[in-house]
């Protein structure tokens, strides 16, 4: 892509887990690239199980987190080398949406403080006056009504509401970059449609392009343009949301798939795929990660890690069912 937005180039990121005779690492995400265009907005998810790496990536890419190796470019300037200056853009054109939305609250503050910080913060506002003008405004964008939730406490809203406040403190810096992880996950089934069609509008309204998280695969395909299938830290699998969902290159992708539930009590669920129990113990990343369990694993997939496949339209799959050898 030229005019890249965001840029993931080969992120790695190892954690230390110590030892008395030779130190070892968990490796939580290895070399990782994706990229975001700068000219057309794009909600791009990242899914996967527990421990995929999807949160890593996410935490790297808001600067909380420094990769082992491997860069995250914002428009074509590495973030880890920025000026205090463009740090502070980069925060203002960068914001995230965390999966509590309880937890992401200082219990002791009202809902006014924590969307004054921002506007303090970024001096998005020259009175007191224009700061509640903007406070009201980015409340009734996300679908609030101000005299119901300003002068409150985070124990005083709903999961919901409280979500949606953190959506609101979001836009407004007017982001470039939304980074949600996992935001409807702890929200009561009934609401999420909402707060997905909320980021369906912001996406539409601003241009604002959003870095989805998720491990929910229906969740994924109602909202995303593009997903990136994640296993043990790679990926294994990306392209459209269209063609990967309908259409599963990767053993471990076809699972993922096979588990979702059809939405029709007289229906019964797509043929699960068989899949092999994880017997043998992986001592070398040096292989396909998913050949323990998969139920296609070749000898190949033991020695070496498969090399990334196009299959057009880019739909690509890392998996040796689809190399020529």
């Amino acid at each position: 892509m030229s005019n890249s937005l965001l840029k993931v180039e080969k992120l790695t990121k190892a954690f230390p887990l110590g030892g008395f005779i030779r130190r070892r690492y968990l490796i939580a995400v290895e070399s990782v690239s994706f990229e975001i265009p700068e000219e057309k907005p794009l909600i791009v998810t990242l899914a996967g199980e527990s421990g995929s790496g999807k949160t890593t990536i996410a935490r790297i890419i808001l600067g909380l987190l420094r990769p082992t190796s491997g860069d995250v470019k914002y428009r074509g300037k590495s973030i880890f080398k920025m000026t205090k200056r463009e740090r502070v853009t980069y925060r203002r054109e960068v914001q995230a949406i965390f999966q509590d939305p309880y937890e992401a609250y200082n219990p002791f503050y009202k809902i006014d403080h924590v969307l004054l910080t921002p506007i303090k913060k970024f001096k998005l506002a020259k009175s007191r006056q224009e700061a509640q003008k903007i406070m009201i405004e980015a409340l009734e964008e996300v679908g609030l009504r101000p005299q119901e939730v300003l002068g409150k406490y985070p124990h005083q809203l709903s999961g919901g509401e409280r979500q949606r406040i953190m959506i609101a403190r979001a836009l407004l810096t007017r982001p470039k970059l939304l980074v949600a992880d996992e935001p409807v996950s702890m929200i009561d089934m009934s609401l999420r449609a909402g707060i997905l069609n909320l980021l369906l509008d912001i996406k539409k309204k601003y241009g604002m392009s959003i870095i989805f998280i998720t491990h929910d695969l229906s969740v994924a395909y109602y909202l995303s343009d593009r997903i990136i299938i994640l296993y043990k830290g790679r990926v294994v699998e990306e392209g459209d949301i269209k063609s990967v969902v309908e259409t599963p290159a990767h053993p471990y992708t076809q699972t993922l798939i096979s588990s979702v539930p059809i939405p029709d009590p007289k229906s019964r669920w797509r043929q699960r795929l068989e899949v092999k129990e994880a017997e043998v113990s992986i001592k070398t990343r040096s292989c396909c990660l998913f050949y323990p369990r998969c139920p296609y694993a070749r000898d190949v997939c033991t020695k070496t890690i498969p090399p990334m496949v196009d299959l057009g339209g880019g739909h690509k799959v890392a998996c040796y069912l689809y190399t020529k050898s």
